[in-house]
């Protein structure tokens, strides 16, 4: 069954209920590692970020597959969870507080979420200023670490001037020992199989890959020091 197959229940649920209600069940239910549960969470954020005119436009659409790819067939479904998201009176804040509550004893999984965030935010080849402050509040209320928050930009932004230690979580100055550490553990815990056991639906588990390039890049440079 494929990734948009799984939200088909959710979507059914939420003629009965707004998506809010429908993320407040879920967190009651406790769905940690449900795929159907990280993907009505990922597109009802998606459409909180879109503009918030009201109406989804196949440009919004369109920015959405650019990344999250799926079939001609399931573009009405996506539609459907959009304008439904963008209708509820619940503000984007309102929603990242209930997606943590699903996730609240998963907080590797609520990082997942915002990287997919990002990926939307930049589908269209420009980070907003508006779309920045977004993914920063989400950072807050997901209580997403900074060294965690500066990878996923990086991956996404590019390397920029953050701090290569900020990315790998570690001091300057410390043991070549504890930076290999640092990237081992890293690795492991970004690693495709790792995410797939988070809940994160296997079409999805590319976005691993643009994290793991900051991690390596900022690895390779903080090896330099210590030639």
């Amino acid at each position: 069954m494929s990734f948009w197959e799984k939200i088909e229940a959710g979507i059914a649920e939420t003629k009965r209920r707004t998506i809010g209600a429908l993320l407040d069940a879920l967190a009651a239910q406790k769905q940690r590692r449900n795929e159907a549960a990280f993907s009505i969470a990922l597109i009802a954020l998606s459409a909180k970020m879109a503009k918030a005119d009201g109406v989804v436009t196949d440009d919004e659409i369109d920015a959405f597959r650019s990344y999250f790819h799926f079939p001609e067939s399931e573009a009405d479904k996506v539609r459907m969870v959009y304008q439904l998201a963008q209708q509820d009176v619940a503000g984007f804040r309102e929603y990242l507080t209930r997606v943590a509550k699903i996730f609240e004893d998963a907080p590797e999984v609520l990082e997942d979420v915002l990287d997919c965030l990002f990926h939307v935010a930049v589908a269209d080849g420009v980070a907003h200023p508006r779309e920045l402050e977004l993914l920063e509040e989400a950072a807050k209320v997901f209580k997403v670490s900074k060294p965690a928050y500066h990878r996923l930009k990086a991956a996404h932004l590019g390397l920029g001037a953050d701090d290569p230690y900020l990315i790998l979580g570690i001091e300057p100055g410390v043991s070549l020992a504890a930076v290999k550490s640092a990237y081992r553990a890293l690795s492991r815990d970004h690693h495709p199989d790792a995410l797939m056991a988070r809940g994160v639906p296997p079409d999805l588990v590319r976005i691993s890959e643009g994290r793991m390039a900051a991690i390596n890049n900022a690895y390779e440079q903080i090896l330099t020091d210590y030639a």
